[in-house]
């Protein structure tokens, strides 16, 4: 009977993961799950009981959270895999704040619906990033994105908020509008060419969506070994107004300030000024100079997609 350890981040979307466990363990128990809920204490917490749960042979660790949850609990599975420990999938009840990365995995974000799929459904091999620099030298996992600029900066202001969901990155970036954040100069190395430019925002994705309702990079898929880029030029205060609701139904790539790549790497440096960065909402480097981020084809087997014979 397969097995599975569900990680949850007591404090995540404001304390909603906690208080969605009785309806989680409701849901579970209409299928008969062996499954186990335990409590994150601490950061990285979620990361060691993924890599523990491995070690004593759970077939799926559950992150139970927001993306930062999910983040910990992939990086779990990606270093257990670093020692050759590749049997266990992943799971997701996103239950968190912006659960980006369960929307671009195809996660149902009603809390019913997803145990649903935990249940019934079935792994499928997914794509991670990895991150170089700043406070990770010898790299760190990413499954939703990479946020350099702008996007950083609101992403560290959310985290402050006192408001939760989409509303709080909304009113994070109206923030750094009024203030105007400026725009580094920045080589970009990818694949195929190298850019040079002054960037308001680079963002990286795997995923498709940041900062629960922006979509950076609508057409991305979770396995085909390419990261999408969504880059933002330097453009003034106006623009910036202008621009930012497109990002909400994926139109932003009509405007003239907005570009898009495709890159298995990228190799980042500031040529002027310095790089606030992000993945998946933690904090990579505040004022950084110099990042690495590679995508490292289906890696993961993430349980994203119903059987057949379940519908």
């Amino acid at each position: 009977m397969t097995r599975y350890r569900i990680i949850t981040n007591p404090i995540a979307g404001k304390g909603r993961a906690l208080a969605q466990m009785p309806l989680v363990e409701e849901e579970l128990n209409k299928f008969n799950l062996d499954y186990e809920i335990i409590l994150t204490r601490y950061p990285w917490h979620a990361a060691e009981l993924a890599q523990e749960a491995i070690a004593q042979g759970w077939d799926v660790v559950v992150s139970a959270g927001g993306d930062g949850t999910a983040n910990e609990v992939l990086n779990g599975l990606m270093l257990a895999r670093e020692y050759g420990a590749n049997h266990t999938c992943m799971g997701l009840l996103p239950v968190g704040r912006g659960n980006d990365f369960g929307f671009g995995m195809g996660i149902p974000m009603d809390v019913s619906a997803a145990c649903r799929l935990l249940a019934q459904g079935r792994p499928c091999p997914i794509d991670v990033g990895q991150v170089q620099g700043g406070l990770y030298p010898n790299g760190r996992y990413f499954g939703n994105g990479v946020g350099i600029g702008f996007d950083a900066v609101v992403g560290f202001l959310a985290a402050k908020s006192k408001l939760t969901g989409f509303m709080t990155y909304l009113a994070a970036a109206l923030k750094p509008i009024a203030l105007y954040y400026d725009s580094p100069k920045i080589e970009l190395k990818l694949d195929d060419k190298t850019l040079v430019d002054n960037f308001l925002m680079v963002s990286i994705m795997n995923g498709r969506r940041m900062g629960g309702g922006f979509m950076m990079a609508p057409n991305s898929k979770k396995d085909d070994g390419r990261l999408d880029l969504c880059l933002a030029y330097k453009m003034n205060r106006v623009e910036m107004l202008r621009t930012i609701p497109t990002f909400f139904n994926g139109t932003q790539y009509s405007r003239k300030h907005i570009g898009g790549e495709r890159s298995s790497q990228i190799e980042i440096r500031a040529l002027q000024g310095t790089l606030p960065v992000h993945a998946d909402g933690e904090t990579i480097c505040t004022n950084g100079q110099e990042l690495k981020i590679k995508v490292i084809p289906r890696q993961i087997e993430l349980i994203c997609e119903y059987l057949e014979e379940s519908l």
